[in-house]
C-alpha cells in the first residue's frame, strides 16, 4: 500500500535545523498542553476505574497497560504515524480532513451527504471539549492543595474559577507574549513529570511489566466488564490527540512528531509507571496516583507548575476552537461573526468575542456543577471518543480513494482502528447518566445550530434565485436606463449568474448606473490556501459591467478592497477611496416551507438577524458603503 503523498506546507520549505527546534519547542507548548497534563487525573481515574479505592497489582498492572498501548496505538500509530499524513495542504482538523475526503474521486452523492454530515458532528463535539478540557484540567491541578491539607479545600473551587475567569478575559489582549512562554513551561512540566516518574519507577522497578500488553489481556478475562467500563477512564489518558492533527498546519508535521516522540511521549510514559509503581506499593494512594509521587517539599511548587501546564492547556483548547470556528464560518457552516487579530506577526492568533463568551459561561458553569475533577471524569471522553471515531472514517476514505490503498488494507488497519474507537466510546457512554450528558448536550446544540444555519441557507438562497433577474436578461435591459452617473460601483453577491437585489434596489430608487460596475463574489474553497495566481478573476460581459470572482482558502482573512487592487493585472483598475461598495441587508420574515420545520425557520431568521453584517466581515471600508435593505419571507 502506498503512502498519501501530500505533504505539510511547513514541510516544503526544507526547514533548517534551528527552526525545526523553535517549532518543535512551540509545539510543546500549543499541541501537547491537553495531551500532556492528561497524568494529573488519567492514572487515578484508571487504577480506581479497575479496582477500586484499594486496586490490587492486577487492577494497577491492567490498567496501566490499557493506558501504555492507549499511547502507542491510538496516538503514535493511528494520529502521529497515519492520520497526520491525511493533511489538507498541510492543514489538519476534523473539518480540513472532511473537506479532503469531500475532494476523494468516485464518491457517491450519500456519501458525500455523511461526510459533511460527520464534519458538523465532529466540530460540536470539539465544541464540547473545548468546554470541559479548561474545567477539569485546572480543577485538577489546583485539587493539589487541599493534599497538602484539608484548610484548603472550600478554596479550590473559587481559586479555579477565578483562574478560568481570568484566562478568558484576558483572550482580547492575545498570548502574542506569554506565548513564548509556553514552550520552555511546559519543557519543565515534561522534564518534572518524567523526573518523578523515575524516581518513583525504580523502587517498585516491576512495574515495567505492565508493558506486556498480557495484562490488559488478562484484566478483561479476569474482569471483562470492569475492564470495558474501565476504557471510560483509561481513554482520559489520550484526550488531546486531536490536537497533534489539527494544529499541523501551525508547526508543521515533522516538529510535531520530533515533539510527541522524542518529548512528550517518554515523558509522560515515565510519569504513569512512575504512577503505577507508587499504587504497587501504596495502593490506598490511588486517589491522590500523581501527588504521591512528589517529595513532600516538592508539593506545593508542583501544584503551582501543574496550574500553570494547565492554563497552558486549556489556552491551547480555547485557541483551537477559535481557529475551528473562524473555518467553520469561511465555509459556511455557521453565520458571520466577527473574528479579531491579536498579534500583528502571527495570522492564526485570533479572537472571537462571542465563542469566547460562550466557553466562559459554559466553563463556570459546568465547574459550579461537577465542583471537582473526579466528577467531571465521567463527562470527559465521550465528546473526544466521538471526534476519534470520526476521523478514523474521514481518513479510511482518503486512504481508499485519494492513496489508492487496496481494500484489505483499509478495512486491516483502519477497521482495527475503528474498532477500538468504538471500544472507547461504548464505554464512555456508559457514563452518560453520572456526567456524559453535558458534552453531549453541547454538542446537540451546536449540532443543531449548524444544520439550520445549513438548511436554512439553502432556502434562503433558492428563495433568492426564485426571485432575482437573470444577469443576461438585466444587461439586455442596461441601456435603456435614463443615466450613467461617473464612478465605480462594486455590488457584493452570492452569484454572478443573476444581478444582485441591491443593484436592483439601487436603480429602482436612483434610477442611475454607474459608468462601471462591479459584480463581486467572494468564494471560500474548501482548501486551506488559494494561492495567489488564482486569487481574483475578472470577465468583463460589456457594457460597463465586470464580473470579479474572489478566491479564498478557510484559513485566510477575507479583505474584498484589498484583493480587488489585485484586478489592476486583469484590466480592472479600482481605487476604493472612490468607489462605492453596496451591499444588501436582508430583513428576513419566518413563513412557511415544506423543507423546514416552524422552529427551524425562527432559528434561523434569529441566527441571519445576528450575523455580522457584510461590511465588516468583508473589510469593506466604513464611509464607502452603501446598504440597501429587502425583505425576504423563509
Amino acid at each position: 500500500m502506498s503512502q498519501g503523498p501530500s505533504a505539510s506546507h511547513h514541510q516544503g520549505r526544507q526547514d533548517s535545523p534551528r527552526r525545526t527546534a523553535i517549532l518543535t519547542l512551540g509545539a510543546l507548548g500549543v499541541v501537547f498542553g491537553d495531551i500532556g497534563t492528561s497524568p494529573l487525573y488519567a492514572m487515578r481515574e484508571s487504577a480506581l476505574a479497575a479496582g477500586g479505592p484499594m486496586p490490587g497489582p492486577e487492577a494497577v498492572l491492567g490498567a496501566l497497560s490499557l493506558i501504555f498501548w492507549s499511547l502507542m496505538i491510538v496516538v503514535t500509530l493511528k494520529y502521529v504515524t497515519f492520520i497526520m499524513q491525511a493533511d489538507n495542504d498541510g492543514e489538519g482538523g476534523v473539518l480540513a480532513l472532511a473537506a479532503l475526503a469531500h475532494r476523494s474521486p468516485g464518491l457517491g452523492r450519500w456519501t458525500k451527504t455523511a461526510i459533511g454530515v460527520s464534519a458538523i458532528l465532529g466540530l460540536a463535539l470539539f465544541y464540547g471539549d473545548g468546554m470541559l478540557t479548561p474545567a477539569i484540567s485546572v480543577l485538577s491541578a489546583v485539587e493539589g492543595l487541599a493534599e497538602g491539607g484539608p484548610q484548603f479545600q472550600p478554596a479550590i473551587m473559587p481559586i479555579a474559577l477565578v483562574i478560568l475567569v481570568g484566562l478568558f478575559l484576558l483572550q482580547s489582549r492575545g498570548t502574542d507574549r506569554i506565548g513564548k512562554l509556553f514552550g520552555p513551561v511546559m519543557v519543565v512540566w515534561f522534564f518534572t513529570a518524567a523526573s518523578l516518574g523515575l524516581a518513583a519507577m525504580l523502587k517498585a522497578p516491576q512495574i515495567l511489566k505492565a508493558a506486556n500488553p498480557a495484562y490488559a489481556v488478562a484484566l478483561f478475562a479476569d474482569k471483562p466488564w470492569v475492564a470495558f467500563v474501565s476504557l471510560g477512564s483509561v481513554v482520559l489518558a489520550v484526550t488531546g490527540c486531536e490536537a497533534l492533527y489539527a494544529d499541523m498546519g501551525h508547526f508543521g508535521r515533522t516538529p510535531i512528531r520530533l515533539a510527541w516522540i522524542c518529548i512528550s511521549l517518554p515523558a509522560l510514559l515515565l510519569n504513569y509507571f512512575g504512577q503505577g509503581a507508587e499504587l504497587l506499593m501504596h495502593p490506598r494512594l490511588a486517589p491522590l496516583a500523581f501527588y504521591s509521587i512528589a517529595p513532600a517539599w516538592a508539593h506545593y511548587p508542583l501544584v503551582l507548575l501543574a496550574t500553570a501546564a494547565t492554563i497552558i492547556a486549556s489556552q491551547a483548547v480555547i485557541s483551537g476552537v477559535f481557529s475551528i470556528t473562524r473555518q467553520a464560518v469561511q465555509l459556511g457552516q455557521l453565520p458571520r461573526m466577527e473574528i479579531l487579530h491579536t498579534s500583528v506577526t502571527e495570522s492564526g492568533q485570533i479572537y472571537v468575542p462571542r465563542i469566547n463568551a460562550m466557553l466562559c459561561i459554559g466553563v463556570v458553569l459546568i465547574v459550579m456543577i461537577f465542583r471537582s475533577s473526579n466528577a467531571l471524569a465521567a463527562a470527559y471522553g465521550i465528546a473526544v471518543t466521538g471526534v476519534m471515531a470520526i476521523s478514523t472514517l474521514l481518513v479510511a476514505i482518503v486512504a481508499r480513494r485519494q492513496w489508492r490503498w487496496n481494500m484489505p488494507a483499509v478495512i486491516g488497519l483502519f477497521g482495527t482502528l475503528g474498532i477500538i474507537d468504538l471500544a472507547f466510546l461504548a464505554s464512555n457512554a456508559l457514563k452518560v447518566i453520572e456526567g456524559g450528558w453535558l458534552p453531549l448536550l453541547v454538542a446537540a446544540g451546536v449540532f443543531v445550530v449548524m444544520d439550520t444555519w445549513r438548511l436554512g441557507r439553502r432556502v434562503h438562497q433558492e428563495k433568492v434565485k426564485d426571485s432575482s433577474l437573470p444577469l443576461p436578461l438585466f444587461l439586455a435591459r442596461a441601456d435603456k436606463t435614463p443615466h450613467r452617473v461617473s464612478g465605480t460601483a462594486v455590488f457584493l453577491a452570492p452569484r454572478l449568474d443573476v444581478a444582485p437585489s441591491a443593484l436592483l434596489h439601487s436603480m429602482k430608487h436612483y434610477k442611475v448606473l454607474h459608468e462601471r460596475i462591479v459584480l463581486c463574489s467572494v468564494i471560500v474553497e474548501d482548501t486551506p490556501f488559494v494561492p495567489e495566481s488564482r486569487r481574483i478573476e475578472v470577465e468583463k460581459p460589456g457594457k460597463g459591467f465586470y464580473e470579479v470572482r474572489i478566491r479564498y482558502g478557510f484559513f485566510e482573512n477575507l479583505d474584498v478592497p484589498k484583493a480587488l487592487q489585485k484586478a489592476r493585472s486583469q484590466g480592472l483598475v479600482i481605487d476604493v477611496d472612490t468607489t462605492s461598495f453596496f451591499v444588501g441587508r436582508e430583513t428576513l420574515v419566518a413563513g412557511e416551507h415544506p423543507g423546514l420545520k416552524h422552529w427551524r425557520i425562527g432559528l434561523y431568521t434569529w441566527l441571519a438577524s445576528n450575523a455580522l453584517a457584510p461590511a465588516r466581515y468583508y473589510r469593506l471600508p466604513p464611509n464607502r458603503v452603501v446598504e440597501l435593505g429587502a425583505q425576504i419571507t423563509i
